[in-house]
């Protein structure tokens, strides 16, 4: 497979940009060097190769999802800057 110059201007014109005459002939040698680089990946052997999401196994570190006592309510209120009737007050967003 090949890009052309044609091929580069329906882009181009897709993405609504103005190229010029030397941008197109640069935007087409630096695609086919791509398509090229991917032509040449096929020719790996990747017969015994396990399909995978990510080059690196994974996993989540997360600690058990156990029920325990909340905070109190007092020393939460604690950190909060204004507090009314055991909640948190914040400035009206709306008027």
């Amino acid at each position: 497979m090949s890009i052309t110059a044609k091929d580069v201007q329906h882009v181009a014109k897709l993405a609504r940009l103005n190229l010029t005459p030397e941008e197109e002939n640069m935007f087409t040698g630096q695609l086919n060097a791509i398509l090229q680089y991917a032509e040449k990946l096929k020719e790996l052997d990747t017969e015994d190769v396990e399909p995978t999401t990510h080059v690196l196994h994974l996993s989540n570190v997360m600690r058990e999802d156990v029920a325990r006592e909340s905070l109190p309510i007092e020393k939460v209120l604690l950190n909060a800057p204004d507090e009314e009737d055991g909640q948190f007050k914040v400035p009206a967003v709306l008027e």
